[in-house]
């Protein structure tokens, strides 16, 4: 079998024009996590699609439901095993529960811009204190002028504090406040992974805008890196004043679409 580098390797979307699925929905961790409970890890593309629509693996009402959530879906994660940004998220879905928030967290900040542009008032609020969506859908504003109106604006803010809810950013059912999320050696694999894709190499990686988001100082990130490392999710070595972070295992290539027979 042939093999590709390529994998449609690009993870994050540009911010440069606004949209995203968070206009519409939150991250949708319980639904993702029902599907991947569902579809097994190395089944391609078609039978996430059959899962959710054809199955209803999700428990929704209508056909309607089902087809929206499917493209909801597919716009923060992939659902496909050809698309570098899913399965590396794939491969580390299993390692542990604890995981599984920031990691889709990551993925969807990668493909969503108007969730990325309320992370730095998310990040830099002191833990403890109020954050609440109205906060965010000034952030929204501020980074899309003229894009969205005041209403559309606080079904944003409204979403994008629930996702941050669900990756344990905040905490709060009505009124929400600064927690501190729980990073791992899995996220932070993902989280290097995807900064590796944007050109980032050796101590770059732990400074990073995508580790900064697991919520942890850059030493409680290479402790956790000593530990993906010796889990195999990672390579890390770093002595000497240098770091190096390899990734044989999320970075593999890619096999490559067999010819057509004749």
């Amino acid at each position: 079998m042939a093999f590709t580098q390529s994998g449609r390797e690009g993870i994050v979307v540009s911010a440069a024009q606004s949209g995203g699925t968070h206009t519409s929905r939150t991250m949708m961790l319980e639904d993702l996590s029902t599907v991947l409970d569902c579809v097994a890890p190395d089944a391609p593309q078609a039978e996430y699609k059959a899962a959710i629509v054809g199955h209803n693996c999700v428990g929704k009402g209508t056909l309607t439901g089902r087809q929206r959530t499917y493209r909801y879906l597919r716009e923060l994660y992939a659902l496909d095993p050809a698309a570098l940004v899913f399965r590396a998220l794939r491969d580390l879905w299993d390692v542990d529960l604890e995981s599984r928030p920031l990691l889709a967290l990551l993925s969807a900040l990668a493909r969503d811009p108007v969730l990325r542009a309320t992370a730095p008032p998310v990040l830099h609020a002191p833990e403890g204190s109020p954050v609440d969506a109205a906060m965010l859908a000034r952030a929204v504003q501020d980074c899309y002028p003229g894009s969205y109106g005041d209403a559309i604006a606080a079904k944003i803010g409204r979403n994008d504090a629930s996702s941050w809810t669900q990756s344990g950013h905040l905490v709060g059912r009505t009124n929400k406040n600064r927690a501190r999320a729980q990073a791992t050696p899995a996220a932070l694999a993902y989280a290097l992974l995807i900064g590796h894709t944007e050109g980032l190499r050796g101590s770059e990686l732990f400074e990073s805008e995508w580790a900064r988001r697991l919520d942890h100082p850059a030493a409680s990130l290479r402790e956790l890196a000593v530990r993906a490392s010796q889990r195999g999710l990672i390579e890390y070595r770093h002595g000497g004043g240098v770091t190096e972070v390899g990734f044989k295992l999320l970075h593999r290539p890619f096999a490559a679409a067999e010819p057509s027979p004749g």
